[in-house]
């Protein structure tokens, strides 16, 4: 016989041996011995193995290796032999009962091999029961991750997508706010008040990766990874972009930016997973990527490895688009989706435009301006400062929560344009002088100043709504550039609506050096912004 003190499926495990309970000793008691006491009670995943009663102390040196069936057919001392006090009983720590007793992750076709994705099932009443997927999204995916001690929620499935349950079915309609402790604490309609079938059991996809530490955002931070029950650290021996790239796509973040070493995200504590990993790049999951093996390493958590990804994809589709305009579509859960129009302005739009890359927002479109989009509504109400690195960061409603329909999507005009002055420091507020720059296959480049005339700078004016052309600058007047050049031999008739319309030699074609890099100044004057974009598909 076992049972956990104060509560059915948290505190200290005590054995009855001979009419007589008593505790067990927490020499060498770690998480495989809780894992066989928590599934002895029918209590779910064991997260921790707590170390600090009176009477009898039964077990000492529990050695369980995690599938056995009773805790007393692990390797022991015998019965009543132990060097403990009290002070060393062993039990799961209290304060994770929420955790611990209230919730597992079921997987018919996984046999256990991942805690993190499944049906779930609450436990109430001394009985399992299954979920509604009515009004299921992922932040209630979110609160079951967290309380389960896994990564983000990647999917909140439906439709009994691991499954279907059997008996009771516990939960409907539920509703958190993100907030909660435990999924219990979400609204609901109340315990065993539904209106469905295990046709309709929910779950949860958790990742198994995440990114933490100080300054660490929801696509940024130190790389953690969920084995054996425990978080550990990957080290940085190796670690490169196509490693970051990995965990960013896993994270649905987007790509990477930067893959950071010698614990630029703080140093993470205890296990260190995973060493010299080596990365294609094309991996699902960072776990398939080349290793030493998990946990070995010649590493310490000075060397612990991180990322800085993008942030959650974006584009821009629909009628008429361009590179820098068009319905705003983001990508989570594998699909791409559109953005309700409710509250959408142009601090939303400059987040939107900063984020692609493409100037200032010039016009935040309604009312499907590009056209209808199909599928899922990502996000409803978003609410930006217009300081974020991403629209995701944005207040909204939560992914997949809305009350639009495809006639409201939402969309961004961005200037494609803007100009660079690399001689100026002072920003003014109109942005019609500087080196001329333009946005083809996704890199910023510039234009040689072969044949620049006043009327190819009249199409740069006219483009950003800066007026008439004073001047067309050649011989790097506003500084020189870097990187690619990208027109040569402009030639405009001064009607035409965008440079890229003009005659040239073709994109990437030119005889020049950054020397020769051509400017404009227009008639709205300022001495500095930060780039001009022309679009070109």
């Amino acid at each position: 016989f076992i049972l956990l003190l104060a509560n059915s499926c948290c505190r200290k495990p005590t054995i009855n041996m001979t009419k007589t309970w008593g505790t067990v000793c927490d020499d060498n008691w770690d998480i495989n011995d809780a894992e066989v006491v928590c599934r002895e009670l029918n209590c779910g995943t064991a997260l921790n193995a707590t170390q600090s009663g009176s009477g009898s102390i039964w077990l000492d040196d529990v050695s369980c290796s995690g599938s056995e069936r009773s805790l007393t057919e692990c390797q022991h001392r015998g019965f009543g032999t132990h060097d403990c006090t009290h002070s060393q009983d062993a039990g799961p720590k209290p304060v994770l009962h929420l955790h611990l007793a209230g919730i597992r992750l079921i997987d018919p076709d996984n046999s256990g091999a991942t805690l993190c994705s499944g049906r779930v099932e609450i436990y109430h009443n001394n009985r399992w029961g299954t979920v509604c997927d009515d009004g299921w999204d992922l932040n209630d995916a979110e609160m079951v991750c967290r309380q389960l001690d896994c990564g983000p929620a990647l999917n909140a499935t439906r439709s009994a997508h691991f499954g279907e349950g059997t008996g009771q079915i516990w939960l409907a309609d539920v509703s958190c706010s993100g907030s909660e402790s435990s999924l219990t604490d979400c609204r609901h309609r109340g315990f065993g008040l539904h209106d469905c079938r295990h046709g309709e059991d929910a779950g949860v996809i958790c990742s198994e990766i995440r990114l933490t530490g100080p300054q660490s955002t929801r696509c940024s931070g130190r790389v953690e990874i969920y084995h054996n029950n425990r978080w550990g650290t990957v080290c940085d021996d190796g670690w490169n972009l196509n490693d970051a790239e990995v965990v960013c796509r896993e994270l649905g973040c987007g790509s990477a930016l930067e893959a950071t070493q010698s614990a630029h995200f703080g140093e993470g504590t205890g296990q260190i997973w995973l060493d010299d990993v080596t990365c294609s790049g094309s991996e699902s999951s960072l776990t398939q990527c080349q290793h030493r093996g998990f946990g070995t390493h010649d590493c310490t958590h000075q060397k612990d490895a991180g990322v800085i990804c993008s942030g959650v994809p974006i584009r821009l589709a629909g009628s008429g688009s361009t590179q820098c305009s068009g319905r705003v579509e983001i990508y989570q859960q594998k699909t791409w989706g559109t953005v309700c129009d409710d509250g959408w302005d142009l601090n939303d739009a400059e987040v939107v435009c900063r984020q692609l890359d493409c100037g200032p927002a010039l016009k935040a479109t309604q009312s499907a301006h590009f056209g209808e989009g199909t599928g899922d509504i990502w996000l409803n109400e978003v609410s930006c400062s217009g300081s974020e690195s991403s629209l995701a960061d944005c207040q909204h409603r939560g992914f997949g929560t809305y009350s639009c329909g495809h006639d409201e999507d939402a969309g961004v005009i961005c200037s494609g344009e803007t100009l660079f002055d690399s001689c100026t420091s002072g920003h003014q507020s109109t942005q019609c002088s500087g080196r001329v720059e333009i946005y083809h296959n996704k890199i910023w480049g510039t234009v040689c100043d072969h044949g620049w005339s006043t009327e190819d700078a009249e199409v740069v004016c006219r483009h950003l709504d800066c007026g008439p052309a004073l001047n067309a600058t050649q011989s790097a007047h506003f500084g020189e550039g870097t990187g690619q050049i990208w027109l040569d031999e402009v030639s405009c008739s001064g009607s035409e609506s965008s440079l890229t319309e003009c005659q040239h030699r073709g994109f990437g074609t030119h005889s020049c050096g950054h020397g020769e890099d051509a400017g404009v100044i227009c008639s709205g004057e300022t001495l500095f912004k930060s780039r001009t974009v022309f679009n070109s598909k």
